[in-house]
């Protein structure tokens, strides 16, 4: 292969991928690499190319953090659905870092995997490159690329249904004085649940204040500090909408912590409807992600690909969000 590699003008890895055929290679450099096979009677070890191609049924998996309850979900669910199909899992944690993201990719494709699975950093992602200039199915789920990359398939929540789904729901209980915390706002979903929420209060008439919206990380301690923020606007609020679980129940820590009574003082309601939500007191009403729907479908993408070919390509199958209402949100 390095004698191939040498005469071709190219890396080993090029000759590799012309051979194994699992990412693009344009046709000029594609050409130099086959001639340069012939000129020196390269023939590649069938056996260990066949260990190699015949990746042992597996799907890789990237997620920006396993220890996130949310993502601990999608690991579950996506594990069980692959494994009903015969193939095994390799999860990657991307440790919310675009280059490590970038790097785990491009080794689950040297690995010949069956097909990927990710969810993707945040807007900082570098991998469309890669995405666009293979034959591996991959399938984004959860945070979404933007859409002029609606080629790419996609399983989604409608994240912006869920912010109207939050907005519409504390007015229904009376609120008209809202804060909400985010998350990380170079996060496509942070960006449509807080355009939806934004959108429905305002065809009530109300006015979020840009005072009363602090970005979290969707994270307990962010929903912790977030209260801070609120606070030091001296602004009224009856209510608080934060983008996860983790950040709500935070919210209603500290706010425990500085003597207010919940749902009496101040209503809190979540996002994701993880099984920590009936651990707290008052257990927290929540808008839920059916994660197990979002997983199964995703693997069904990937395998319809692998076993009929089926073209997956601008497939983006987006998912409603259910309110689960419970004890934090109060009447008023």
């Amino acid at each position: 292969m390095k004698d191939v590699a040498k005469l071709a003008g190219v890396s080993t890895s090029t000759v590799s991928r012309v051979i194994s055929k699992t990412m693009f290679v344009d046709d000029k450099t594609k050409a130099r690499v086959e001639e340069a096979i012939k000129k020196v009677n390269y023939r590649p070890n069938l056996v260990a190319r066949g260990l190699r191609s015949k990746s042992g049924n597996l799907i890789g998996l990237l997620v920006p953090e396993v220890i996130h309850t949310t993502f601990a979900f999608f690991i579950k669910y996506i594990e069980e659905s692959v494994a009903r199909y015969g193939f095994n899992l390799i999860l990657c944690n991307t440790h919310n870092d675009p280059e490590t993201e970038e790097l785990f990719i491009d080794s689950l494709l040297r690995r010949n995997v069956d097909g990927i699975i990710f969810s993707r950093v945040s807007d900082k992602s570098r991998v469309l490159r890669i995405l666009e200039n293979t034959n591996v199915p991959i399938v984004v789920i959860d945070r979404a690329l933007g859409s002029e990359n609606v080629h790419i398939p996609a399983v989604l929540l409608d994240n912006y249904k869920a912010g109207c789904m939050a907005a519409e729901y504390l007015v229904s209980c009376g609120h008209t004085e809202i804060a909400c915390i985010t998350g990380p706002l170079d996060i496509l979903l942070s960006r449509d649940r807080l355009e939806g929420f934004r959108a429905t209060l305002e065809k009530h008439s109300i006015n979020l204040k840009n005072e009363l919206v602090c970005e979290g990380d969707f994270k307990f301690d962010s929903g912790k500090k977030a209260i801070d923020c609120l606070m030091a606007a001296k602004k009224r609020f009856s209510a608080v909408w934060a983008q996860s679980d983790l950040m709500a129940i935070g919210v209603m820590r500290e706010f425990s912590r500085l003597g207010f009574s919940l749902p009496d003082d101040v209503s809190v309601i979540g996002m994701d409807n993880t099984n920590l939500v009936e651990m707290v007191t008052p257990t927290l009403t929540t808008i839920a992600q059916p994660f197990q729907d979002m997983c199964d479908t995703a693997v069904d993408l990937i395998m319809r690909k692998i076993s009929d070919g089926e073209d997956i390509l601008y497939k983006r199958v987006v998912l409603d969000p259910v309110l689960m209402v419970r004890e934090s949100v109060k009447k008023v």
